[in-house]
Order: structure tokens, then C-alpha cells, then sequence
């Protein structure tokens, strides 16, 4: 059995262009690596509008889907919200729900998109318009398949959108590891939450997330949903942080091969990254496919 890797052509919004901050073609382009690599895809189906209530707020979800928000909220969102934009944002939610199910039949699985942490109950920001694994972690609950979900978060921005989504509920346990002086300026808290100064490197920043994810792994979660942002790099525009290639590898394999060890399915999601060269940030993003790979291949063999 190979991993499992979910991927759909809408996660690439072609009304977003080139030459916009949130680098849009990544999304085919580490497709295009992987498949390359020999690697084949699962096709997910758009997300139904009422799995996206269970984290946002009903009229913002259809004013989405019908490309009626108001310019002002379209502006925190960061994107124009065309038929594209609502195609992929519900695409990338069935994406996530369909991996985190497969992780839990078959130890894990990978989709090629989502990480919308900045998306909130009452609306999107950030280049996030539906959080997907606030969603999906909803999901589970409530329809019993898991009892108690843990979210790592490792993009290199706070992840508020999720710590709000789960606020109230001793069901889940967010942890986010950022760097403290990046945006968003407030920061609503997560269960755990870990700021690193601007500049922190590779050695730094993997001890800070050992004791994370020896803190979220020891709420005994069902499942572990995992933002593999690649944006603490040290090219990234966005980041303020400093880590190498070498040091996001590490990353990843240190959370697949801990929730390997644990036990514990594991549902990774890609998360930012805003280099300017969008074929680097594709390649880095390979990067935790191959590490939960490697981690969770012997449970296949």
C-alpha cells in the first residue's frame, strides 16, 4: 500500500495570477513533482456546503459559494472571490475531510492543500477562506469516528483562525508553533502555544517542537492533523524565520516518525509558502509526502 495523496485540479485557482503574493501555481506544480516522482493521486469532491457550517459562520459560507462577500471582507481574505476561489476553497475542505478518514483507516495521508488556518467562525483572512481542518476535525467529532483530535501547527504564523474554531471545545487540542513577532498581530490563544523570536534557526526551532509535540501526543488524540507550512524558511517573504531545506526535512520527519511511534494517524496538510521562486516552494512541500512516507510505510509492509 502507498501513501495515501489527494489532489485535485481546482486546488490551483487560475483567476489568481503569477505575479500575486500567495503563490497559486504551487498547488500544480507539487503535483506535477510528485507525479513525476512516480507518486499517483486520490480525487477528492468538494466539500457539501453544511460540512462547512461546522466551523463557519452559515451567510459568510454562502457568500462564498455564490461570490456575493462584500468588498471589504473579500479584502481581509486577500483574494477576489470568484468561481475559482469558491471551487478550490470547497475542494481543498473535501480534500482534508478525505484524507483525515484515510489516515484513520491506513495510518496516514497527505492533501495536497489546505493548512487555511487563518479562517475564522465568522470569515476568512489571510489567503484562508474555509479552514479545512477546522472542518474536517469538526467532522469527526461529530459524527464519532474520533473521540479526541490534536492539530500541530508548524506554518510560520499563528494559527487563529484554528484556535478560535476550537476554542470551547476540551475535544481538541491546538498547538502552533510561529514566529511571535509575525502576523496576525493578535494571536487568540491556542492550547499551546510557542512564539519564536524573528531569525530562530534550524537547531532552535526543533527543540522548541519537540516539547510540542510531545505535548500535543500526549493528549492521546485519535488523530493528529499536521500544517506543514514551509514558510519558517529562511527565503520565504513572508516568514521572518530562518530555517534551511535541511531543517524543514527534519521537521517533518520528527513529527511523522513521533506519531508513527505513538500510534497515532496522522492527516498532513501543506500549509504557506510565499518564496518568491513558486517551483522552490513545490519542492519543499514534497517534503513532508516524503517524510510520512518513509515514517509509515513499514505499517504497510
Amino acid at each position: 500500500m502507498r501513501l495515501p495523496i489527494i489532489h485535485h485540479a481546482d486546488y490551483d485557482a487560475k483567476t489568481v495570477a503569477d505575479d500575486h503574493r500567495f503563490p497559486m501555481r504551487k498547488y500544480a506544480l507539487v503535483a506535477e513533482l510528485l507525479r513525476a516522482a512516480g507518486h499517483g493521486f486520490i480525487l477528492p469532491e468538494a466539500a457539501p456546503e453544511d460540512w462547512l457550517y461546522l466551523a463557519h459562520d452559515e451567510a459568510y459560507v454562502t457568500a462564498i459559494l455564490t461570490q456575493t462577500l462584500d468588498a471589504k471582507a473579500a479584502r481581509k481574505v486577500g483574494f477576489e472571490i470568484t468561481p475559482a476561489i469558491a471551487r478550490r476553497s470547497a475542494a481543498s475542505v473535501g480534500g482534508t475531510c478525505l484524507a483525515a478518514r484515510l489516515a484513520l483507516e491506513q495510518g496516514a495521508a497527505v492533501n495536497l492543500a489546505g493548512g487555511s488556518h487563518h479562517a475564522g467562525p465568522e470569515g476568512g483572512a489571510g489567503f484562508c477562506v474555509f479552514n479545512d481542518v477546522g472542518v474536517a476535525g469538526k467532522l469527526l467529532l461529530e459524527t464519532k469516528e474520533v473521540r479526541r483530535v490534536a492539530v500541530i501547527d508548524c506554518d510560520v504564523h499563528h494559527g487563529d483562525g484554528t484556535a478560535l474554531i476550537f476554542r470551547y471545545d476540551p475535544r481538541v487540542f491546538t498547538a502552533s508553533l510561529h514566529c511571535e513577532q509575525n502576523w496576525p498581530r493578535e494571536k487568540p490563544p491556542s492550547d499551546l502555544d510557542v512564539g519564536l523570536p524573528k531569525g530562530t534557526g534550524d537547531a532552535e526551532y526543533l527543540s522548541a517542537l519537540e516539547h510540542l509535540v510531545e505535548a500535543a501526543l500526549g493528549t492521546s488524540p485519535d488523530i493528529v492533523f499536521y500544517n506543514a507550512g514551509v514558510d519558517p524558511h529562511a527565503e520565504d517573504r513572508l516568514g521572518l524565520l530562518s530555517l534551511s531545506d535541511e531543517g524543514l526535512r527534519a521537521r517533518d520527519g520528527f513529527v511523522a516518525k513521533a506519531c508513527r511511534s505513538a500510534g497515532i494517524p496522522l492527516c498532513g496538510v501543506l500549509g504557506g509558502g510565499y518564496a518568491r521562486d513558486a517551483r522552490a516552494v513545490a519542492r519543499r512541500h514534497t517534503f513532508l509526502v516524503e517524510a510520512v512516507g518513509a515514517a509509515f510505510q513499514p505499517v504497510a509492509d
